[in-house]
């Protein structure tokens, strides 16, 4: 198995993260209708409008060895987002966590929390890692609260860095270095304990 390849399955006790397959397809979609996430312009979710290009997107960059795409479950099987490491980097040893969506029914609990640790823990302590990144639309000011939550810091502001759906998108980006691991794991369990039981 090549770790930088090779998808895993990350288990916890709110989630699991298992590798995206195309029988996902509307099971995602499904998850993105609650809450009518595809509305949200300055989201990358936006592009399920056209689910099959979106998928074949994202298999396309796991083909390059580039992301790692996974869908979201609930312990009871029930697909509620996706996420993946992505911009995925060997020879420099980092990634990205992004293309990040959850069902509106589970957010403010403790899957989002439980997903990034998951997600954390492989490309730190199995990728081995240097940093970690993390990108979201300067508008989407709940997804810049809930990576500061995290524990990621504030790297700057990538100005008119892409077109998104006709307009100039703004990025934030957050990243978490290797140093910095230890305590942000703490930070994490500390933030999942509130949802045990």
């Amino acid at each position: 198995m090549n770790v930088w390849r090779d998808a895993p399955t990350l288990r916890g006790r709110h989630v699991t993260l298992r590798p995206l397959t195309l029988e996902d397809r509307d099971a995602v979609v499904a998850a993105a209708a609650d809450g009518d996430l595809t509305e949200l312009f300055f989201t990358n979710v936006s592009g399920l409008a056209d689910p099959d290009k979106f998928l074949a997107a994202a298999f396309r960059e796991c083909d390059y060895g580039r992301a790692m795409p996974f869908a979201v479950e609930t312990p009871d099987g029930r697909v509620v987002g996706l996420t993946r490491l992505m911009r995925m980097h060997e020879q420099h040893r980092r990634v990205e966590i992004g293309g990040t969506f959850y069902a509106r029914s589970v957010q403010r609990t403790g899957v989002n929390t439980e997903a990034k640790k998951l997600l954390l823990t492989h490309a730190f302590e199995v990728l081995g890692c240097n940093v970690v990144q993390i990108r979201t639309d300067w508008f989407n000011r709940n997804s810049q609260r809930a990576i500061e939550r995290l524990g990621a810091k504030r790297d700057g502001v990538l100005r008119a860095h892409q077109m998104l759906d006709g307009r100039v998108r703004d990025l934030v980006v957050y990243s978490i270095i290797a140093c910095e691991w230890p305590g942000v794991r703490v930070n994490l369990e500390h933030l999942l304990a509130r949802h045990q039981g």
